[in-house]
């Protein structure tokens, strides 16, 4: 077996290690659909975080790179809008569902971007205390090679590529990414359309700054913009969406704010339901209303 066949071996058991569940995930099944949002930006839905992709003559620019057993698919769904090789792979964060290709695109030469808490995270076990499962580490071939502090701007196939980190938010680690002339954002795990955001609240996430990273986006925003969720379709142009988005999250957190300052622990408060006035609207996607409370606890008490 060679060295690229045994990376590919390691990278497919490092991303189903992190998310237990997809253990027993027929990744044959899955569909990678392309969303173009125009100017050469397009976005790829399968399974996992969103993938950004800009294309142009310097080659593709892709952001977050789901599981590694969909490498293959989602490199056809690439060559299918553009005969460029991908060269700069940027992770959101350290989540597996947004890095476990990485090791796959680098083997093939591109570069992995990411902030420097992502690679940190990356480089040992996580637990994960919401959702009660353990990430391994993530093989070497697979940890960014670029990492900043707070912003990074690329300057490729002719748009200014703005990379900005936002505190505490969804992890420790998250990035958010403006292609400024086209007046499209990338907000990764920081929001989510297809229900209730995991908040990883106990490796630096907090609802308050996920709450912080909607608002510097509708502050950078104009009134045609695509904003594109780690999670979820993306909605038509305008920050409608967003914003309703960040209503429900102030509304929930400051619910549970309350309960907490009436000195609720964190069982009590999900017995409260102080989200039942969304359950509705957002609780039925992959994070229940019980887990959203703890992560809005968590984040909140602690």
């Amino acid at each position: 077996m060679n060295t690229r066949a045994i990376r590919t071996l390691v990278a497919i058991f490092t991303a189903l290690s992190s998310l237990p569940a997809l253990a027993q995930r027929d990744f044959s099944e899955v569909r990678i659909e392309t969303v173009p949002l125009g100017s050469g930006l397009y976005v790829l839905i399968g399974s996992g975080g969103n993938i950004g992709l800009a294309t142009g003559d310097d080659g593709a620019f892709v952001i977050d790179d789901q599981f590694a057993p969909l490498t293959d698919k989602i490199r056809t769904a690439i060559a299918a809008v553009t005969e460029r090789d991908v060269q700069f792979v940027l992770n959101t964060h350290w989540h597996g569902d947004h890095t476990g290709g990485n090791e796959n695109f680098a083997d093939a030469g591109a570069l992995i971007v990411a902030h420097d808490n992502t690679r940190t995270r990356m480089q040992s076990e996580q637990f994960v205390r919401i959702f009660e499962h353990s990430a391994a580490p993530a093989p070497a071939g697979a940890l960014p090679v670029v990492t900043f502090a707070s912003e990074m701007t690329f300057h490729w196939n002719g748009k200014t590529i703005r990379g900005f980190h936002v505190e505490h938010a969804h992890t420790d680690g998250d990035v958010i990414v403006q292609f400024v002339e086209d007046d499209v954002f990338h907000m990764g795990d920081t929001f989510w359309t297809s229900g209730y955001p995991r908040i990883d609240a106990g490796n630096g996430g907090n609802v308050k700054g996920v709450i912080a990273a909607a608002r510097a986006v509708l502050s950078r925003a104009g009134e045609n913009a695509r904003i594109i969720p780690g999670h979820g379709a993306v909605p038509d142009a305008g920050t409608g969406t967003l914003e309703s988005y960040l209503a429900m999250l102030e509304n929930t957190a400051d619910a549970v704010q309350k309960l907490v300052d009436r000195g609720l622990d964190e069982e009590a408060a999900v017995a409260a339901r102080p989200t039942a006035a969304f359950d509705a609207e957002w609780g039925q996607g992959y994070v229940s209303p019980e887990r959203f409370v703890r992560s809005l606890w968590v984040s909140l008490a602690e």
